[in-house]
């Protein structure tokens, strides 16, 4: 199949959808919802994995420019979305361990996760600050981004950066697969979640294969995301596990969690030992031919 009769999808007027799209899910109400919340970040990791696509393709300076302020947008709205999913984990825990939860009702750290249904006026108002920061950073962006010369993205160049940051996912797996700190799962899934979004641009290529692909990082990508805010849930609560440091009830709320994140990772290494296996090459997976000059 030859990239001079297939066009890839554009790779600007994606971009500037992704800012857009994120402004107007900012403006919709005064504070966003958990839903607008999660699709703005998404939206970000989206916007970031394009720039990574096209880096090679700008200038330096612009690209650390728009790639920094979109970071600090995700930046900014992290800990929006922790609290809430923190929460619901924790209260879904409490369904089937009332007695354990009872147990632990005088655990302060606990007590604070599950008792503020909703932010404080302080928070609030530091959420609307945020919310006057972000936009302006998103309103700079866009603006910056109509005047970036993206209209004429050599397709080939594309390819080329689309298989460096698949090699750079086989070696983030590795890392994680072989040391399973969260820090290497955390990073294997920021660079599988590239690798997915930057895939998009590609369906045209071969349709069903990008897309039979993107929905299987999709799945394994979740159950890392999951697995990772179990971690930062464990660390939110302070825990540090030490013979007879902690009472036993906490202990086991621990094991629990620990518990509900090996079974997420038993849906991971499968899926991804048959996409990033060492040896592996993209064409494999995709069908396609890499052209080489």
């Amino acid at each position: 199949m030859l990239l001079d009769y297939i066009k890839l999808k554009e790779v600007k007027p994606a971009l500037a959808g992704y800012i857009s799209e994120a402004q107007m899910l900012l403006k919709k109400n005064e504070l966003p919802d958990d839903k607008a919340v999660h699709d703005i970040r998404v939206l970000m990791k989206k916007s970031r994995a394009v720039l990574q696509l096209v880096r090679s393709q700008m200038d330096e300076e612009s690209y650390r420019r728009e790639y920094q302020a979109l970071r600090e947008v995700g930046r900014l709205m992290s800990s929006w979305r922790e609290t809430s999913v923190h929460r619901k984990v924790l209260k879904n825990l409490r369904k089937t361990h009332a007695v354990l939860f009872s147990d632990l009702k005088d655990y302060e750290p606990l007590n604070q996760l599950l008792n503020i249904s909703e932010p404080v006026e302080e928070t609030i108002e530091k959420r609307k600050e945020q919310s006057a920061q972000i936009l302006e950073l998103l309103k700079k962006s866009g603006y910056r981004i109509r005047f970036l010369s993206l209209g004429k993205t050599d397709p080939v160049i594309l390819i080329r950066d689309l298989e460096q940051t698949y090699n750079s996912v086989i070696h983030s797996y590795l890392s994680a697969r072989n040391n399973l700190k969260p820090d290497n799962l955390h990073e294997f899934r920021k660079k599988a979640k590239n690798f997915l979004y930057q895939l998009w641009f590609f369906r045209p290529l071969k349709q069903g294969a990008v897309k039979g692909l993107e929905k299987k990082i999709d799945q394994m990508t979740q159950n890392l995301g999951k697995y990772n805010d179990l971690a930062v849930l464990i660390e939110t609560l302070g825990y540090k596990y030490s013979l007879s440091a902690n009472p036993h009830e906490l202990d086991e709320l621990i094991v629990l969690i620990r518990d509900q994140q090996d079974a997420h990772l038993s849906k991971v290494w499968p899926m991804a030992y048959t996409i990033f296996c060492p040896g592996q090459k993209l064409v494999n997976l995709l069908g396609f031919k890499l052209l080489v000059f």
